[in-house]
């Protein structure tokens, strides 16, 4: 399951040169090579240029990193170049052989519209903070000018997302002591069109698995994987899998060699995707520890868990989200996209796509405890086992498919340390629980692929040396039971 590669997508190729074969012709500007080219049916590549020169595939941007003359490269992607005429107009692009034609010089709308985060005139001085508007969808809104954040945190982080410090935030939304107080989005965006999630999908999964396992469905975390499935052998025999729970699949510790951040581990998502049933392929997997004792970061394991879940309640998982989930959040069906096939016929990887109130909807939940305007949807229980650390992935502290950030915050005194839960994937999709400060934070972006992403710079260095600045630690109020 990775959200367009969940957590990776490194397929959305790399992409181009800038330069010219033909003799005696000028070298083109970037916006000569501005258009749509062909890939995989119903997947083409457009190319824009903006505050950056990048690609966009299946709404996703990647920015173009030159690499030699007349060639591009995505972060991940191997070496394309560009193909002209006699007349020097681009044709195509040539990647591993194959050519790539464009066939048209425009791009959508939506792609345009990613170019740079709001229009040129709109620039940093021009931001002024509104309250964001009551929806009456069961989110509260508010005055972050009333609350410890202040109206200098949202001049701060819209101005720094305008001024290009930091880029590719797609919406940001902050909700504290009960109240949204504020909204913004960018680059197209805006509160009622879906976003993909990537890898925040797993968070859902394992919101899921936990409502199963409170309606009694799964026995609970200790309920053994293999005799759930239905399959009759599995490759690369070893007693140790017969051990594995579905608690080592959600604490990322199941044992088996699957690591999505080794470029050996024969359970990489790149070559996990190419199979006809992700589950099957990732039960097959060699064993390389006990089960529970190390944690590794892969996405095989959330389509074993999803199976678990789907085969216990009898219903396809999307449809048990939106019975149990997202209808209770006031999440229409209609609002919302979930392609979870589990084989390699799923283009979307089984991702989720939310719209960025409804990823808030899903932080506010876990931050009082699974309730939802006084109504238990998910077990306190649930919302702190899952939460609580299980294992370390990427030295980082891990649950049940939701990671426990240390973020070491720079205050006058010195640095302090806030554990900030979080659900994330690939680009900058987060949602931040911040307990102890009451705070849920939402983030969606479209930095793929990158080493690193601005939410989490955000958070330390805008956010939360605010909320610790009025509430030093000791003194925040007590987290809602």
């Amino acid at each position: 399951m990775r959200s367009l590669r969940l957590l990776a997508f490194p397929v959305l190729l790399a992409i181009l040169g800038i330069g010219l074969k033909a003799q005696g012709t000028a070298a083109p500007r970037l916006e000569d090579f501005v258009g749509t080219y062909a890939d995989t049916p119903g997947h083409p590549v457009e190319i824009l240029n903006g505050e950056e020169f990048f690609a966009v595939q299946d709404e996703a941007r990647y920015l173009l990193i030159p690499k030699g003359v007349d060639t591009f490269s995505t972060m991940y992607g191997p070496k394309l170049s560009f193909q002209h005429d006699a007349n020097g107009t681009v044709t195509g692009y040539e990647q591993d052989g194959k050519f790539h034609p464009r066939v048209s010089t425009a791009v959508t709308p939506d792609s345009a519209a990613m170019a740079w985060p709001r229009p040129k005139e709109q620039g940093p001085s021009s931001y002024r903070y509104t309250v964001p508007l009551d929806m009456h969808d069961g989110i509260a809104v508010g005055d972050i000018a009333r609350t410890p954040l202040g109206a200098a945190t949202a001049n701060e982080i819209m101005r720094a997302i305008l001024d290009g410090t930091y880029k590719g935030i797609h919406s940001v939304l902050l909700y504290q002591d009960g109240k949204l107080v504020l909204e913004e989005y960018l680059y197209g965006y805006n509160a009622q069109r879906p976003h993909q999630l990537r890898s925040a999908t797993k968070s859902i999964v394992s919101a899921l698995a936990g409502i199963a396992i409170d309606r009694g469905a799964l026995s609970g975390v200790n309920e053994k994987v293999l005799p759930a499935m239905s399959y009759s052998s599995y490759a690369n025999p070893d007693p140790r899998k017969a051990t594995i729970t579905a608690g080592d699949f959600l604490s990322m510790s199941s044992g088996l060699d699957c690591d999505d951040h080794s470029s050996t581990s024969p359970g990489r998502e790149m070559v996990l995707d190419d199979s006809p049933d992700w589950v099957k392929a990732t039960l097959d997997l060699p064993m390389i520890n006990d089960p529970g004792t190390k944690g590794y970061y892969c996405s095989g394991g959330v389509s074993v868990v999803g199976r678990m879940t789907e085969d216990s309640v009898h219903l396809p998982l999307p449809e048990f989200a939106q019975r149990n989930l997202f209808g209770p959040l006031g999440i229409a069906r209609t609002d919302w996209t979930w392609n979870y096939d589990l084989t390699n016929a799923d283009k979307e990887y089984s991702q989720i796509h939310l719209r960025s109130r409804d990823m808030l909807k899903l932080g506010i939940l876990f931050e009082d405890g699974g309730r939802w305007h006084g109504r238990q949807i998910i077990s306190n229980w649930w919302v702190s086992t899952s939460t609580a650390e299980h294992s370390h992935v990427d030295s980082v502290s891990y649950g049940y498919f939701w990671w426990r950030h240390m973020f070491d915050v720079e205050l006058p005194g010195g640095a302090q340390q806030v554990v900030v839960i979080a659900a994330q994937g690939n680009g900058g999709q987060k949602i931040y629980i911040a307990p102890e400060y009451h705070l849920v934070a939402v983030f969606t972006g479209g930095g793929y692929n990158a080493e690193s992403t601005p939410p989490n710079t955000i958070m330390k260095k805008l956010i939360l040396p605010r909320l610790l600045e009025a509430a030093p630690r000791g003194t925040a109020s007590s987290p809602r039971k």
